[in-house]
């Protein structure tokens, strides 16, 4: 008996490949409005601090890899093709979903590689999606995982890496150690639509916080994008600050909002988070990002699966 095929598309931001690419990955980001050049100059010089790249596309790579693993793992009796698809460079979510019905799949599951939704987020991938399958005909099965932030293993995960990050805060400081969990900041004006996620952002904290038996936690954003309306707060160096002024000497920062080491990460905590907080004398610790561990993917690849199951 022949098994089924079920194809994944697995979709995520995207990122440059080389630096001459970095025009057109921000002029799609901004809708196909080329940036000032002064913006364009800040973009570059970020990624020149960590390096001179992301390293965004690699990780996805090996998350796509270790996904299909999971799942040829979890459910051998179906067999699994993932594919992936990314929102601002290629190959894009149109290319990958006409690729996908090109290779005759008709059954398909989306997921993105962020565990919380909002309609400004998570949905606007599965927009992109949905659109292509019109588009293009198929697949003509296509489900999609809304959000994973509270499935039991990415929170075990998470949680892991809390813990090995407090342990880096002398044996003293640790309990007074506030864990600060960050996602990135999105528009204030979700909130009138009742969109959840601010509220998985904190379902998702609060968790972890309980898995650790850590009371000292709450929530805070980063990356909030340089536009003229409010953006959800507080944002981090302002927490730091905060924390600063309270006379706080160790804080963790737990960015769960993200899945891999890339410029929000690298940058806007390993770097400039940091910085301040060197500058205000605490000592700041970032959780691991969980990248290609294993017990992170198996617990993507077990929310797909239960999508899978459901009629």
């Amino acid at each position: 008996m022949s098994k089924k095929v079920i194809g994944i598309l697995s979709m995520a931001y995207g990122t440059p490949t080389a630096v001459e690419e970095i025009l057109p990955y921000y002029t799609h980001i901004r809708r196909g409005r080329p940036p000032e050049e002064q913006q364009l100059n800040d973009l570059i010089a970020r990624y020149e601090a960590i390096g001179g790249l992301s390293p965004l596309n690699e990780i996805t790579g090996r998350q796509v890899v270790g996904l299909a693993m999971q799942l040829a793992s979890l459910d051998p009796d179906n067999e699994y093709r993932v594919y992936i698809g990314m929102k601002h460079w290629h190959p894009y979510i149109e290319e990958t979903v006409k690729q996908m019905h090109a290779d005759g799949i008709t059954d398909a599951i989306g997921v993105v590689w962020a565990p919380h939704y909002s309609s400004m987020s998570v949905g606007t991938y599965i927009k992109y999606a949905q659109e292509a399958v019109e588009k293009w005909g198929g697949p003509a099965n296509f489900k999609f995982v809304q959000d994973w932030h509270l499935q039991p293993l990415f929170i075990e995960s998470t949680a892991r890496r809390v813990q090995a990050a407090l342990e880096q805060i002398p044996a003293e400081l640790r309990e007074q150690t506030p864990v600060v969990f960050t996602a990135h900041s999105l528009p204030a004006r979700i909130t009138q639509s009742g969109d959840p996620y601010p509220q998985q952002i904190e379902e998702s904290g609060r968790a972890v916080a309980e898995a650790i038996g850590h009371g000292n936690w709450f929530t805070g954003w980063q990356s909030a994008g340089r536009t003229p309306e409010p953006w959800l707060g507080p944002d981090i160096l302002d927490v730091i600050k905060e924390q600063a002024e309270r006379g706080v000497k160790s804080l963790v920062i737990c960015p769960f909002g993200f899945v891999s080491d890339h410029l929000e990460v690298l940058y806007d905590v390993d770097i400039e988070a940091k910085q301040l907080a060197e500058e205000l004398g605490i000592q700041l610790v970032r959780a691991a990002s969980p990248n290609d561990e294993a017990a992170f993917l198996r617990a993507v690849a077990t929310a797909v699966l239960e999508q899978v199951e459901k009629d």
